[in-house]
């Protein structure tokens, strides 16, 4: 009778040492390096927060953050625990304007590649060939009625 009983404890015992290095254990190693993450957010980096924005860390607090959002550069304060996950880790502050200036330039182009739709992408890379093959073509009226339109501007 006693070895039934000692046999179905050391069960439950073999079961919560199983659920610990399962669930528990991994979840601590989880929240520590996210907690660290957080805490290493710096000026200049960007990162994710769990609603789901995407912004530009500007300035740093004890337990919170200032964002940078969107084009119009919107500032907002957000508490630490509310970043999701570094995207690209900054360098800090830049030192040199002419980089700044460069990194911003080039920044633009990318977003505003990235932002347009496909069929505004095709639209703007036709409009761009129509006008490099206007440029070489030499200009002449294709129609009788802009013919006319200019005989009448060249008289004025």
């Amino acid at each position: 009778m006693m070895g039934g009983s000692m046999f179905s404890i050391l069960i439950l015992i073999l079961l919560f040492v199983v659920m610990y290095f399962l669930m528990i254990r991994p979840q601590k190693k989880r929240e520590k390096e996210t907690n660290a993450m957080r805490a290493g957010v710096q000026v200049g980096d960007e990162i994710v927060t769990i609603g789901g924005i995407c912004a530009k860390v500007v300035k740093t607090k004890e337990e919170s953050i200032v964002i940078q959002v969107g084009a119009d550069k919107v500032k907002m304060e957000v508490m630490r625990w509310s970043v999701s996950k570094v995207v690209k880790k900054g360098s800090g502050r830049i030192e040199k304007a002419a980089d700044d200036h460069s990194e911003a330039v080039e920044a633009e182009e990318n977003e505003s590649k990235k932002s347009k739709p496909r069929r505004m992408k095709k639209a703007a890379v036709v409009e761009e060939t129509a006008e490099a093959a206007a440029e070489e073509a030499p200009e002449a009226p294709e129609t009788e009625a802009e013919e006319s339109v200019e005989k009448t501007e060249e008289e004025k």
